[in-house]
């Protein structure tokens, strides 16, 4: 159930949309000026988190996007329309990935900028963890606002513009929105701040390959085509068509390099014969030199007629009868139920959910996908839950129910959406920002670091309701194994990392204990919990946490 990216519908907040018949272009719509054959220009879009509060949930949407050209023979490359419905996408589930956002053809010749519009409507949800009330937003809240934006037009016309456009050479652009910039201290959003949304040309594939890494895509499988993948080798035009939650549908290749990730209980194989309509799937996307979209790989998400929610733990309590009754966790969902999601009853993404556990009854999994974890670490009943971890839920039918107010259960505070029991349980990779902390010193041998992270991420699990909350800085065990992608470092392993450098990690969150108990008085606890990373990205320039 790989997010992705995002995740979410976290899904992408497409731009570069409206092809010339390609078969990965989007159907809905056509551009005011049609070429009839191109160059791919693909975008995509990461996130620098912010490091001085908590953003559980971030989500901006695009009206519009336009290349600008260097030559009055060449029309304005028209990437996405005004008259498009604004394309949603959730920026805090990119902190360590970036999220395909979209490709059309645009003809041969330089192009000297890009101009983007956003929609007003923008949604942000945060922890207040600081000691103080930020705005209208108290201390020890979960707070959810919609800010009107201000400067909604966006002109790039700096490096790496301009930019040419050449046969048999797809360009890819990235977008970094940096949340630390663009989101004010009195919780306003301003993405024409400087360096606030910025703009990068990514490689050129690497030498032999022919196709470019551009960033993940979650949707709902509408059609396959071509048994040919039953066997060793797939046809070329074995494909599968993806529509995902906004109502954009896109047309995605298969070969004999695609791998799968689906749990034995799903699909032993994990291969193409898993695919199925209805099921929800996040594709990680290449493109081909043709233009065309490549799926490198497919995870699957979550099986059509299932409510199902993904969503960060904010508070997580324990019965004073423990290990028998019920725990509570509340979730910020950052994925749901594709559309129309009024027939779940469920809210908005972003809104605080509370989740009924009970202590039996419920089944556990770990989406690690491909990824070998560390030996020793389980996830396999309530005790195992812990605050930070995103999980994905499946609710029991008929158990969705919309509330107001805030519950009465929980040690924080904020308004509850919805209710529901929960029937399974999955332990998805969690995205955590912090500095590489002192506590312990680097391993390099054992591949393991301590995180300190940002404040304030963490209330801690309890047996009871009320615990105080966790202090700044709370150190975390990183476990990384040689399957772990370090980037951005110099070097790029566990040897470019130094005490107090900021990080961003992907990875499983487990806990040390059964119900995890955290000392409040100083430095001298255990770490409560344990990362296995299977990211970690380098934020240089970004300001240490102590």
């Amino acid at each position: 159930m790989r997010k992705a990216a995002l995740v979410l519908f976290i899904v992408a907040f497409v731009v570069f949309m409206l092809g010339c018949g390609s078969q990965s272009s989007v159907a809905p719509t056509t551009p005011n000026n049609p070429t009839p054959a191109g160059i791919p220009v693909s975008l995509t879009v990461t996130d620098t988190p912010a490091t001085g509060v908590t953003v559980l949930f971030f989500q901006l949407s695009i009206t519009g996007a336009t290349l600008s050209p260097g030559s009055v023979s060449l029309y304005p490359g028209l990437l996405l329309q005004n008259a498009y419905p604004a394309i949603p996408v959730n920026v805090t589930q990119l902190q360590t990935d970036s999220a395909f956002l979209g490709s059309t053809n645009v003809p041969a010749g330089t192009y000297t900028g890009l101009s983007l519009t956003f929609s007003p409507n923008t949604q942000l949800t945060i922890f207040n963890g600081s000691g103080a009330a930020i705005g209208s937003c108290a201390n020890n809240t979960v707070c959810q606002l919609t800010p009107n934006p201000s400067n909604l037009s966006l002109t790039f016309s700096t490096a790496p513009f301009p930019v040419t456009v050449a046969s048999n050479s797809p360009l890819a652009l990235q977008l970094d929105i940096h949340l630390n910039t663009v989101i004010q201290p009195d919780l306003s959003v301003n993405l024409g701040a400087t360096n606030g949304v910025t703009i990068s040309q990514l490689p050129p594939p690497p030498s032999g390959s022919t196709v470019t890494a551009l960033g993940n895509l979650t949707g709902t499988i509408q059609t396959v085509n071509g048994m040919e993948c039953e066997t060793v080798t797939c046809a070329s035009s074995d494909w599968l068509t993806l529509q995902t939650s906004d109502g954009r549908s896109f047309t995605i290749d298969v070969n004999s390099s695609t791998t799968y990730s689906y749990p034995s209980s799903v699909c032993p194989t994990s291969n193409f014969t898993c695919l199925a309509t209805g099921q929800i799937v996040n594709v990680a996307l290449s493109l081909q030199t043709d233009g065309t979209l490549l799926a490198s790989q497919v995870n699957y998400v979550q099986p059509a007629g299932q409510t199902v929610v993904v969503g960060s733990i904010v508070s997580l309590t324990f019965p004073p009868t423990y290990p028998s009754g019920t725990a509570v966790m509340q979730l910020i969902p950052q994925q749901g139920p594709p559309p129309p999601s009024t027939a779940s009853g469920l809210p908005a993404l972003g809104q605080m959910v509370t989740v009924t556990v009970p202590l039996t009854g419920v089944t556990y999994a770990i989406d690690s996908g491909s990824f070998t974890l560390p030996n020793g670490l389980s996830f396999t009943q309530a005790s195992n839950l812990m605050v930070g971890q995103e999980v994905s839920v499946v609710a029991v039918p008929e158990s969705v129910a919309t509330t107001s107010g805030p519950s009465s259960s929980t040690s924080i505070g904020g308004p509850v959406a919805a209710t529901f029991t929960a029937s399974s349980i999955t332990l998805e990779p969690s995205q955590i920002t912090g500095s590489v902390s002192g506590f312990t010193p680097i391993n390099s041998s054992a591949l393991i670091f301590t995180l300190s992270t940002y404040p304030n991420y963490f209330v801690p699990p309890s047996v009871t309701a009320g615990a105080p909350p966790i202090p700044a800085g709370i150190n975390l065990t990183v476990q990384a194994t040689s399957a772990t992608t370090f980037t951005n470092l110099t070097p790029d392993n566990i040897s470019g990392l130094a005490v107090g450098d900021v990080i961003s990690i992907e990875g499983w969150l487990f806990p040390y204990a059964a119900v995890p108990q955290y000392c409040l008085a100083g430095w001298g606890c255990a770490p409560p919990g344990v990362i296995a990373a299977e990211t970690v990205v380098g934020r240089p320039g970004a300001t240490p946490l102590f």
